[in-house]
Parts: structure tokens; C-alpha cells; sequence
């Protein structure tokens, strides 16, 4: 079974400010730093992935714009109420999918202490519920369709703290969940790819690069739901939902092949002067830096933790993968790879040793500070007993690959909580105008304007559409598809070929790009190296 989440940035003003949504890439002007911790939801408890981030005891430090930054965002100052046109946008998507639209309108907190968000958690509004959407194996419901503001962009990390910029912070989203009614890895592209076309049919969305974010949910039949986050790219959605069926199928195969092992209680050794004269780099310049080897003992697992779960990644990825999250720690060595990277035979077989090892058993070492190791083979042994329930729930992180890796637990409804500090909406539906559907939109670029799918597709998606219309209806007597050349592959043309940035265009620009034809003050044959100049702001009508 698969669901998915779409999230889509929207255009204007933040969700809960007046600052615009603009990205920076410029040197920030402030830097404040915080330490979250994790709050009890409404239920009264805290929230498994919150409390995980709580343990990791990191340091956020966050940039920001004193021009395009406010005091709601560094946490300073209570939010203002939501932004309306956001919420028409989010109703008129909701009218679309045919979703029932609360009668009221809450505001939650929904507890996050990553760093992502400076208060500790992120606002969101559920909208409605119950919509569908026609797909070619039937319909898919969508479950929930919410409101929500984006988190802080990611800049650096290190072991102890983490920086983000407030540029994001703030952002409208549009939350949509479906039902878990997707049965193949293709529908799941195809679901994503009518969402996001309904989505680009609403003249409030913001379009480019970025502006869309998909999150998987998948489970087979006696595994768990998994979210995997951040599937950008919708060609390789398919692979990403076959990929994570083949790593839940091959742990319930290891849950099986398990029953008659019996777990060795957790004990942690230091193995550091075993390892003195290593030769290993890794190990060598841990003890060279003051800091030790530690391992642990798993009784019965030779062979296992070099088994394969997806291509290149194994039990020994997902054992690494859990201690790189919770300790911050670089990896780990596991006896099914050794001797490898400098561990001689000689030192494993002090090790096995050391440790008690039998030729079943297989042992982990990390080469790191002693707390920072204590907490990593604690997360590994950890990881190990999930493996004896098969698949744990729990949130990945999308690969390029179609692989994933370990974020988080999954979290639940502890999180959640109301946010007193945002009046409740009491959303009016009526007179409520839906927008020409995307799909609609190119079919009438091609018969009223006489473009190729191609290039009625490409202005019908580009974040230029609302001008094109425009400068088509106010300048008669140029074509058509000129004007949708030079706001779409005339524009990309100049990004790939002469390595400027058109984002620097203003509508304006265009405006007058169009006006100086009309007036013969141009020629049609210097367009492009009008708009280079425009973009460098170099242009001058008399040269």
C-alpha cells in the first residue's frame, strides 16, 4: 500500500507575517542561536521523534535579513492571523478535489525540535478532508488538505550544533495527504503528477525548482507504514516505492531466520589498546586525537550484518545509518566486513577475543569520544532488536539512488497541540471561483494561440503564464509563440549558454522588452542580448 504527501509553497506574504517569501543566497545580517526542547502535546505526552532530537542536545544557530526577516520569525513576537489569500488559494484546491471544508478552522502546533523551526514547533491548519482524485486504476482519496508554514533552510551541521537560514521560515504551504488506496509504484507517479498539475492550475502557487516537495508512504503486507521524505524528482518515484517493498521484504525475511536467536544483553567494551599499533587510518587518528574504540558482542548474527536489503545497502548501512543520527558519529566497522580498512585478521581475532565472540556471533566497533560511542552502540543495539519485529515505523530520507536512509521514529498525534496565539477561522466557501485547469489551460495555448504541445506545456507550467496572457492580448501583432519563446526557452537559453542569472527579470522587463518592439525601438533579432543586459542591469535603450 502507498500513500503520498505533497507539499507546495505558495506566493505573497509569509503565513503569519508581512515579510515577503523571498530566498536569499547574500551574506546574513543577524545570527541568533537557541536550544530547543520537547514539550508535551494535548494528549500529555512527548512525542518519540521530538524526544529523540532532545537526547542528540544540539545548538542551532539561525541567519536571517533584517529586510525580509521579522520578529515573528526569530520566535520574538506572537504570529499574526493567517494570511487570507493563502487560505482562498488552499480553499480553492479543496473545491477542486471536491474535499469538505471545516466549518472551523484550527490552528495547531505540531511539536518539532530539529532546529527547523525557532519556537520548537511548526504551525499547520487542517482545511478539509475527504476530497479524491481520478487516477487510471481508480480513484484515490486524500485524506487530509492542510495549511501549513515551511521550516528554516538547512546551511551546515556539525556534531554539536546546526545552522539554518529564517529566509524559508514561514513560507505558505499546501499540506495534502491521499489514502493508502495506491496499489503499484507507477500509480504513485501518477497520483503525484495529477496533484501537482491540479496544484500548478492555482494562480496563488509558487512554480520552479523547489517550490514542490513529495513524501512516500509505503507498506507491505506484515510490514509497517515507512515515510520516505524529500522524492523530488517524479520520475523515480516508481523506483523509491520498489526499492523500500524489497528492504521491508528482505527484513521480514530476517525477522524469520531470527526466531531461534537469542540477543546477547547490551555491554559495551573498550577495545582501544588492542588497537594501539592499527594501522588503520580511521582508528589511528581516533587514538592520535585522544578518543578510543569501543565494541559490542551480537550473539548469533555472523553473516548477517553484511546482508544485502536494497543495492549497496545493508544491515550494516541501516545499523551505521541509526548511530550517524542519534550520535552524530562518522560510521561503524561490523565484523562481517573485517579485516577490511586497515583491521588486520590478527586484530580481529583479538577482538572476537575480547569481546566473547564464537564463529556465529559478529561484534560492531566505533572509534570515537567515549560518550559520543556509548550512545552510538546503544542505538545500534537498539536497531538490532527492531530486526527480531521486522520492519520498524519510522521516517527515511530519499537517496538520488532510490535508496533512503534513517531520519527519525515515526512520530504521532503526541506532538499536537492547539495554537492559542491564532483566532479560529470560520471559512466562507461560497462565491468561491476555481481556476482554468492546468491541463485545460496548454489545450487552449494550442488551438487559440497555435503552439506545439511542447511549448504550450512549457508557458502553461512557467511561473511567466499570467504575463504571457497579458503581453499575447495587449501586443497582437507579435506571434504567439515568440512571446512564449522568449519567456520560456529564450530565458533558459541564457542561464545554460551565457551562465546569467535571469531571476534578476522583473515583470516590468518584459513589459518593456515588448512595448520597445512595438514601438520598431528594438529589433526582434537582439531579444536575447536585450535581456542579458536587463538581467545585468546594464540595459540601454540607446546603445
Amino acid at each position: 500500500k502507498v500513500g503520498i504527501e505533497i507539499h507546495q509553497q505558495l506566493e505573497g506574504k509569509k503565513l503569519f507575517c508581512n515579510c515577503p517569501t523571498t530566498l536569499r543566497d547574500d551574506a546574513a545580517h543577524f545570527t541568533i542561536s537557541r536550544k530547543l526542547r520537547a514539550s508535551a502535546g494535548e494528549s500529555g505526552k512527548v512525542d518519540v521523534a521530538a524526544m529523540q532530537e532532545q537526547i542528540r542536545d544540539k545548538t542551532f544557530h539561525y541567519q536571517g535579513y533584517h529586510d525580509t526577516n521579522c520578529l515573528v520569525e526569530v520566535d520574538e513576537e506572537p504570529p499574526h492571523e493567517i494570511n487570507s489569500e493563502n487560505l482562498h488559494t488552499t480553499l480553492q484546491f479543496s473545491k477542486l478535489v471536491k474535499a469538505d471544508v471545516s466549518p472551523v478552522i484550527q490552528t495547531m502546533r505540531k511539536t518539532v525540535v530539529d532546529g527547523s523551526n525557532t519556537s520548537g514547533f511548526q504551525r499547520t491548519a487542517l482545511i478539509s478532508r475527504n476530497g479524491k482524485l481520478k487516477t487510471s486504476l481508480g480513484n484515490v482519496g486524500i485524506t487530509n488538505i492542510s495549511l501549513e508554514e515551511d521550516s528554516c533552510k538547512i546551511i551546515a551541521e556539525d556534531a554539536d550544533s546546526k545552522t539554518y537560514s529564517l529566509d524559508r521560515l514561514g513560507i505558505p504551504l499546501i499540506e495534502i495527504g491521499t489514502a493508502p488506496d495506491i496499489k503499484t509504484p507507477d500509480q504513485c507517479k501518477e497520483t503525484a503528477k495529477k496533484l501537482g498539475m491540479l496544484l500548478r492550475s492555482l494562480p496563488g502557487v509558487k512554480r520552479g525548482l523547489g517550490t514542490i516537495r513529495q513524501d512516500v508512504n509505503v507498506s507491505i503486507k506484515g510490514g509497517q507504514r515507512v515515510e520516505i521524505k524529500g522524492a523530488q524528482d517524479l520520475k523515480g518515484i516508481p523506483m523509491l516505492v520498489e526499492l523500500e517493498m524489497k528492504r521491508q521484504s528482505e527484513l521480514l525475511k530476517i525477522k524469520k531466520e531470527l526466531q531461534g536467536v537469542k540477543l546477547n544483553p547490551l555491554k559495551i567494551i573498550n577495545l582501544t589498546f588492542l588497537l594501539k599499533k592499527s594501522t588503520s587510518k580511521i582508528i589511528s587518528q581516533t587514538i592520535k586525537n585522544k578518543q578510543g574504540v569501543l565494541g559490542i558482542k551480537l550473539k548469533g548474527f555472523s553473516g548477517l550484518i553484511g546482508r544485502e536489503l536494497q543495492p549497496n545497502y545493508r544491515i550494516g548501512t541501516e545499523l551505521s545509518g541509526r548511530a550517524k543520527v542519534i550520535a552524530g558519529v562518522g560510521g561503524i566497522f561490523h565484523s562481517d566486513e573485517l579485516p577490511n580498512y586497515g583491521i588486520t585478521e590478527k586484530e580481529v581475532s583479538s577482538i572476537n577475543k575480547k569481546l566473547g565472540c564464537t564463529r556465529n556471533d559478529a561484534f560492531i566497533l566505533v572509534a570515537t569520544e567515549e560518550k559520543c560511542g556509548i550512545l552510538a552502540l546503544g542505538a545500534v543495539y537498539t536497531r538490532v532488536k527492531e530486526l527480531f519485529l521486522g520492519v520498524p515505523k519510522e521516517v527515511r530520507k530519499a537517496k538520488q539512488d532510490g535508496t533512503s536512509s534513517y531520519m527519525r521514529p515515526m512520530p504521532g498525534a503526541a506532538r499536537m497541540y492547539p495554537e492559542t496565539d491564532v483566532p479560529l477561522i470560520y471559512p466562507e466557501t461560497k462565491g468561491i471561483k476555481l481556476p482554468e485547469l492546468l491541463e485545460s489551460k496548454i489545450k487552449r495555448f494550442q488551438k487559440e494561440f497555435r503552439l506545439s504541445g511542447d511549448l504550450a506545456t512549457l508557458v502553461a507550467k512557467s511561473t511567466n503564464v499570467l504575463l504571457f496572457e497579458e503581453i499575447v492580448e495587449k501586443y497582437p501583432q507579435q506571434k504567439p509563440a515568440f512571446i512564449a519563446d522568449v519567456l520560456t526557452g529564450m530565458l533558459a537559453e541564457i542561464r545554460r549558454k551565457y551562465k546569467v542569472n535571469t531571476d534578476k527579470l522583473k515583470d516590468d522587463d518584459f513589459r518593456n522588452l515588448f512595448l520597445h518592439l512595438s514601438q520598431n525601438k528594438i529589433h526582434k533579432d537582439i531579444v536575447l542580448d536585450v535581456l542579458i543586459d536587463m538581467a545585468k542591469d546594464k540595459f540601454d535603450l540607446k546603445k
